[in-house]
């Protein structure tokens, strides 16, 4: 009788429990640097755009959407003890952004074994959709083959073909200087060398210095943010440019290029998901985000949005929260908002949407404060992204077996 007793009262707490969880508001966590390197363009300005998709959607299966938020520091277990409590304690169904590719792998794990949804918009190794895809990850902005593939190909083209690199020491820096290598040797150019720096650096002298011997014409910088602006301060000031080498930049925001000036910047190549000044859509968000912030966003705010925004649609085509279904849908959905138009989420979790080749503007051409870039190319997915087939991703190796 204990032992039916003790069924009966698992059986009731189990359903009450499910039931619980059915009823309770949809939650969004979004986890990233809100207090170091990779704060700028992100941090609440991330949280401030979720809570915009959150409005803008409203109640999805007549629950409302709430949004929590986290600083991982940086640091994969800070970021794991988070998504773990966020997922186990407080509900939350889909963690969005994370920067940091190794924190956003720890993060990943989890969620694959908890079936949560990740909507990885500042984590960019290209190993999310490669060899750790799962059906539970979505990745949203550019990542480390769109970057080297774009980039480097756009500064081969106009004569940068000894390539040094100065990268960030660990997955993200190593996977970029991995992919832009592939991309330089592919097209008759040469890598002569790379060194790492850990992140948060403040004095990269000592690395700048080996890149001096070499000679190159091209210093391809595989870090971001902060890190960014300071090798460029700091190579400038040793006269790495003297002798004609420029710099390939990849991940440098609006703010950046403030603290750099467009006298320094000028010229510089970027490729970006998105720029505020695209068009009249682009322009009428970032005009109600920067009623928020106190200036247009970067692209990070805006690919936060388009996740969040997305997600959430699809939970309302799903008709369930249920993580299967709601992955299921949103690769059957087109991806569509301000920033995106007819974008798709492949079967390996890369969304597929136009990158653009952005060109730092000279300081006679700018017109205003924020006013930075021209648009020199729109590059389709197709040609931006790596081939489906060529990722390694498990879940596209399991399709093609079964055709």
């Amino acid at each position: 009788m204990r032992v039916a007793g003790a069924l009966l009262l698992g059986s009731a707490l189990f359903c009450a429990t499910a039931a619980y969880a059915d009823e309770a508001p949809i939650k969004i966590g979004v986890m990233n640097d809100m207090s170091s390197v990779y704060a700028v363009a992100g941090g609440r300005e991330t949280v401030e755009a979720v809570r915009m998709a959150i409005e803008d959607t409203g109640p999805v299966l007549g629950k409302k959407v709430e949004l929590v938020f986290a600083d991982h520091q940086n640091k994969p277990d800070v970021g794991s003890t988070i998504a773990r409590r966020w997922y186990d304690v407080e509900g939350v169904d889909a963690i969005v952004d994370v920067p940091n590719s190794a924190v956003a792998f720890a993060v990943q794990s989890l969620a694959k074994d908890k079936k949560k949804i990740s909507l990885f918009v500042g984590a960019l190794s290209s190993d999310v959709t490669g060899p750790k895809c799962d059906a539970y990850t979505t990745q949203w902005a550019v990542d480390t083959y769109s970057l080297a593939n774009v980039m480097g190909t756009a500064v081969l083209k106009r004569g940068g073909n000894r390539w040094f690199f100065l990268g960030a020491d660990y997955v993200f820096g190593r996977a970029l200087v991995r992919d832009t290598s592939a991309v330089i040797e592919a097209n008759g150019g040469k890598v002569l060398g790379a060194v790492y720096a850990p992140l948060n650096t403040a004095d990269f002298s000592s690395f700048l210095l080996q890149a001096q011997p070499t000679n190159p014409n091209v210093i391809g910088l595989a870090n971001s943010s902060d890190d960014t602006v300071n090798s460029i301060k700091q190579a400038v000031e040793f006269g790495l440019t003297s002798h004609g080498a420029t710099f390939a930049a990849y991940v440098l925001f609006l703010e950046h290029v403030q603290s750099i000036t467009l006298n320094a910047a000028q010229g510089l190549l970027l490729a970006n998901p998105f720029y505020w000044d695209l068009n009249d859509e682009t322009r009428a968000w970032s005009k109600r985000f920067e009623e928020k912030i106190g200036h247009p966003p970067d692209w990070d705010p805006a690919m936060a949005y388009s996740a969040v925004f997305h997600y959430l649609k699809a939970v309302k085509a799903a008709g369930t929260r249920d993580a299967d279904a709601v992955s299921a849908k949103m690769r059957e959905i087109p991806v569509n908002d301000f920033a995106t138009k007819d974008g798709k989420v492949r079967l390996d979790g890369r969304v597929m949407r136009n990158l653009y080749l952005l060109q730092v503007k000279k300081p006679a051409e700018s017109k205003s404060k924020w006013d930075i870039y021209n648009v020199v190319t729109t590059v389709p997915g197709e040609q931006a992204f790596r081939p489906l087939d060529q990722g390694g991703c498990p879940l596209v190796n399991a399709a093609s077996s079964k055709q």
